[in-house]
């Protein structure tokens, strides 16, 4: 159970109650939570947090299917595939909330590095040929390099967009890949707001 994939990794790595919650932005109490059960819909952005805090993915830490399973290939060769969950939807035009709930799984190679999926919704990253109803493929992590497409959380809100961000003078741009819209800015105290879910490393259209 996920609780007790919680207490496990954290003991394992020999940290304190307080220590786990100082990694992810939370409470020692909603630590002690989730560890006991009381909080079983644990918020997306907390999950991916968590499993980067105690060295795991959010497939592992939740137990979500993402085993491989071979499939033979047209010319008789083996094909790996992997079921990754797709986690609810994620803006590309503004910014909608973003469900908490498992939706469903898809198929993808088994050599993809992503741990888990959006649905994208909406048009404004249309100049990077995501439309509205693709899956996009995310790989954890907390940073990105400039240009790079991510999925972002912004007051408990996702949006999909290309992040640049300038230490120096502590500011964070993320661009849409359509005119239409406007670059969304944020400086100083806004960034504390803000967190990067992770890397959009691939996307898989729809075919009419």
């Amino acid at each position: 159970m996920v609780k007790n994939k919680i207490k496990e990794l954290r003991k394992s790595r020999e940290m304190t109650l307080a220590e786990l919650a100082e990694a992810i932005g939370t409470s020692k109490q909603t630590i002690h939570r989730y560890e006991n059960g009381i909080i079983a819909n644990i918020p997306r952005d907390k999950i991916l947090a968590l499993a980067d805090a105690l060295g795991t993915t959010p497939s592992m830490l939740m137990g979500w299917d993402e085993k491989q399973t071979i499939i033979p290939g047209i010319d008789g060769s083996e094909i790996q595939v992997r079921r990754l969950p797709i986690l609810g939807e994620i803006a590309c035009g503004e910014p909608i909330y973003a469900e908490e709930s498992l939706e469903s799984y898809v198929a993808a190679d088994g050599a993809l590095d992503a741990d888990f999926c959006l649905r994208a919704h909406g048009d404004s990253m249309m100049g990077a040929r995501i439309f509205d109803g693709d899956i996009v493929f995310i790989r954890s992590q907390s940073f990105v390099d400039n240009g790079e497409i991510a999925a972002v959380i912004i007051n408990d809100e996702a949006t999909l967009k290309r992040v640049y961000f300038y230490p120096d003078e502590e500011k964070l741009i993320l661009s849409p890949e359509n005119p239409k819209y406007a670059p969304l800015v944020y400086i100083k105290e806004e960034l504390e707001s803000i967190k990067v879910l992770g890397k959009a490393v691939a996307f898989q259209s729809t075919v009419i």
